[in-house]
């Protein structure tokens, strides 16, 4: 296990600890499991660790700890890791309005009723493996292989916030206005992203996403509750 992961330098501040080349649940397990051993006993110099598929960035000051010395002492908390994949801590349970504009596409390329296409893709919870592309937009894993859908050959200019697409062998929520070249096949309520909240990312990664269907209807309510500041999400613990 140890031999697998490998070091190396991203600037003079900050180096990647990877821990293989393939997208898991097993290796993002691992990955989030060092992230989360630094923040419970920090190394002295290092300021920030940033997860992503594969790998976790460690920024760090020069000036406090070098680049052998902090390769040696990461070594030894990665090595002490059991590997063993663990539950997220958390899963938000997020509304969703599936009519989006290109959700016949995907049940026609799926080769689905747009009905089934909705049950399989509001059935999994998503593991978030990373955020990044915009605040709050997470890369997400556990589509179903039947729903993989092509992105649009050409990107919209104009995504609104909230919209839930499929791009490829992946999904996920366009947390704020932005071009993007995702199959829309619905709508969500919540803000994944908002800078009034205390908190103004919702989740992280290693949390994850379950999607519950809603009618048109629903959603209204839904999103004149959250304008009145209340919560329309739910979040399961494991």
């Amino acid at each position: 296990m140890e031999n697998s992961i490998r070091f190396a330098p991203e600037g003079d501040a900050a180096l990647l600890v990877e821990f293989g080349r393939e997208i898991s649940p097993e290796i993002s397990a691992r990955v989030h499991a060092l992230r989360d051993a630094l923040a419970r006993r920090p190394i002295r110099g290092v300021a920030e660790c940033v997860p992503a598929f594969c790998s976790l960035l460690v920024i760090y000051d020069p000036c406090k700890v070098g680049y052998t010395r902090l390769v040696e002492q990461l070594r030894r908390r990665a090595s002490a890791l059991s590997g063993r994949e663990e539950p997220p801590r958390r899963v938000f349970v997020l509304p969703v309005c599936y009519d989006g504009e290109d959700l016949a596409f995907v049940a026609a390329h799926a080769k689905l009723p747009k009905e089934e296409v909705i049950r399989r893709h509001s059935a999994p919870d998503y593991l978030i493996y990373m955020l990044g592309f915009l605040p709050g937009f997470a890369y997400l894993g556990g589509l179903d292989p039947a729903l993989h859908t092509p992105r649009l050959a050409s990107p919209r200019t104009s995504i609104p916030a909230g919209a839930v697409g499929i791009g490829g062998e992946q999904t996920g929520i366009y947390p704020l206005a932005s071009p993007g070249g995702w199959q829309l096949i619905g709508r969500t309520p919540v803000r994944p992203y908002d800078p009034a909240r205390a908190q103004p990312i919702l989740y992280a990664a290693g949390d994850a996403i379950h999607f519950v269907p809603v009618n048109a209807g629903e959603y209204a309510v839904l999103e004149e509750k959250q304008a009145a500041g209340g919560q329309i999400w739910e979040v399961r613990k494991e």
